[in-house]
């Protein structure tokens, strides 16, 4: 995918949902290099997004969170703090599977960058007296069909 053909999101608007068969086009279409600007960003597992890095470089395109029904906000069911490791794999693992419904993912948007079109997975951890965004560079190849 390249820069100019990635799917545009206003970056005022919420992002759209990203049901499993958009991932896996959007996935399928990304490109295998990336640029200088995505070379600290190229972590296959989970990680702190590096201090300086300039959060302009990339854009959201989309959410895995599974959207509140018709606008139903106040009956959404809260996503679960459960993570998803059949092959016995754990949230810091390379090889950790990339599903959709469960934790980190169901809380994760993907991003894309503005220079190259690599796409990366985010989300925000709240500890106590923190808060630490992560990132990760999204591999179609994990991704796993967790009934989303």
């Amino acid at each position: 995918m390249s820069k100019n053909s990635s799917i545009s999101s206003s970056e005022t608007a919420p992002p759209p949902h990203l049901d499993l068969a958009t991932l896996r086009a959007l996935g399928a279409a990304a490109p295998a290099q990336d640029c200088e600007a995505c070379v600290p960003l190229r972590q296959p597992g989970w990680e702190s997004l590096p201090a300086g890095f300039d959060h302009r470089s990339l854009l959201c395109i989309g959410n895995l969170a599974t959207p509140a029904r018709d606008g139903d906000e106040e009956n959404a069911t809260e996503p679960t703090t459960r993570e998803y490791h059949p092959q016995g794999t754990h949230l810091w693992s390379e090889r950790a599977p990339i599903a959709p419904r469960h934790a980190p993912y169901n809380r994760s948007q993907l991003w894309q960058s503005r220079c190259c079109g690599r796409l990366f997975l985010r989300y925000t951890e709240y500890g106590g007296y923190y808060q630490d965004e992560r990132i990760r560079w999204f591999d179609p190849g994990l991704l796993v069909d967790d009934g989303c």
